[in-house]
């Protein structure tokens, strides 16, 4: 039996995962209480899928607005 550790916060009967989720039907888990709220959660980083590296192109002026300025303001 071997021990991996999964970080998750318990909110109100619901688990939210940190990070990676356990890949498993049913397992047995200890919980740790931390009394101290103001631990910040470690923030999730999203990387995109190394599948699509190199497919996008960019076509045109990524600078420029797409509209013209005097289009922005729509309440006028």
């Amino acid at each position: 039996m071997s021990l991996q550790s999964y970080e998750a916060i318990y909110d109100h009967g619901q688990v939210k995962w940190l990070g990676d989720r356990p890949q498993v039907e049913e397992a047995r888990v200890i919980v740790t209480i931390l009394s101290d709220k103001s631990i910040a959660p470690t923030p999730v980083i999203h990387q995109p899928s190394a599948r699509i590296a190199g497919m996008g192109k960019i076509l045109g002026d990524i600078l420029s607005p797409a509209a013209p300025i005097e289009d922005w303001n729509c309440a006028k």
